[in-house]
């Protein structure tokens, strides 16, 4: 008979009952470093100065220490409120939620705290919900949105990253990018490579950089094809507004498009209400695409052609480029790939 070798329990380490409260020492002691690297790994300021994996090793006792910094006197010594404000145009979406997500992770690894705020104003003047925002804020992230717009909340000096906006107008240090210009390209070629020729895009009607990126792109990418034509629909981003758009574009004379390209999943849904009250059938009369990868993309029959947003990690990215704003430190530069999900809204046209 073979003997059965229990396996060695890893102990986790453990504080004196004494001292129920665990301090740096206790993590420097637990990791087999010093105090110092155990302040410059929490302080995120160990990059140059400790291997990733002590780094590794201290994060991990602090963990099972369940130790925590104490935020108050670090932060008046660096004079930081280690606060940020994430502004959005409305919570109308699950996308901006995916925003705060990925960047709510990102700010509390770093011992931020982030503040959701959803201008009242949608894309207009965001007014400072604080007493004075330059004082409570070590910086703003603000996704789709105009810089100009944010004034009342930044004043002249408060850091400021722009997430889906113009990289070379943006008054921010810095923007992050979804490829939301390489997305809508995808949309054309699959929409042409089916024998698509007669197109109507179904445009959100807000003044942004993001939905101008959209418009011209597929207006110069349909151009490369011979024998393209292409209508313009505009709609506020809803499923009434799209329905209502959608129908009057599609009794309009001349030739009925065969794909209709919509800026956003929101407005797809209304898009495709509107075909079957004209008795049109998806995809065999009409192929519909849209863009972001809602839930609702999938809730639609049959489920939407559409193009997948990761809103988390544009989020993560967005928190990380402020992080290395505040650092002094470049940001990585780039845009976010993007990518379209076939499913069963888009066919080949009908035959004549």
């Amino acid at each position: 008979m073979c003997a059965v070798h229990q396996p060695t329990r890893r102990s986790t380490p453990t504080v004196a009952p004494d001292n129920p409260r665990p301090t740096s020492r206790d993590v420097a002691h637990a990791a087999g470093v010093s105090q110092a690297a155990v302040s410059l790994v929490l302080g995120d300021k160990w990059r140059g100065r400790v291997s990733e994996t002590t780094a590794q090793r201290v994060r991990t006792a602090a963990h099972d220490l369940g130790y925590r910094p104490n935020l108050a006197a670090r932060n008046l010594r660096l004079g930081r409120t280690r606060t940020v404000l994430l502004v959005v145009p409305a919570l109308t979406t699950e996308f901006f939620a995916g925003v705060y997500t990925g960047a709510a992770r990102v700010a509390a690894d770093h011992g931020f705290g982030l503040v959701l705020y959803p201008s009242p104003q949608g894309i207009g003047p965001a007014r400072d919900p604080f007493a004075s925002a330059q004082a409570a804020l070590d910086g703003i992230i603000a996704s789709s949105m105009a810089a100009d717009a944010l004034t009342a909340l930044r004043g002249d000096h408060l850091p400021l990253v722009m997430l889906d906006s113009d990289p070379h107008g943006s008054h921010g240090a810095t923007t992050v990018n979804l490829d939301i210009a390489d997305g809508t390209r995808q949309i054309a070629d699959h929409l042409l490579g089916l024998g698509h020729r007669h197109f109507l895009h179904l445009a959100a009607d807000i003044a942004s950089w993001t939905f101008d990126v959209r418009a011209r792109e597929l207006a110069t990418r349909l151009t490369t094809t011979p024998g393209t034509t292409l209508r313009t629909a505009h709609a506020p981003i809803t499923i009434h507004d799209a329905l209502t758009a959608t129908e009057a574009a599609l009794r309009a004379s001349g030739p009925r498009p065969t794909a209709l390209v919509c800026d956003d999943d929101k407005l797809a849904a209304g898009a495709y209400k509107a075909a079957r009250r004209l008795g049109l059938h998806i995809p065999d009369d009409l192929s519909i695409t849209g863009i972001d990868d809602l839930a609702l993309a999938t809730a639609l029959d049959p489920e939407l052609t559409t193009v997948h947003l990761d809103a988390e990690l544009f989020g993560e990215q967005g928190m990380t480029a402020l992080l290395a704003v505040l650092e002094g430190r470049t940001p990585t530069p780039g845009d976010i790939p993007v990518r379209l999900i076939v499913r069963g809204s888009t066919a080949p046209p009908p035959t004549p």
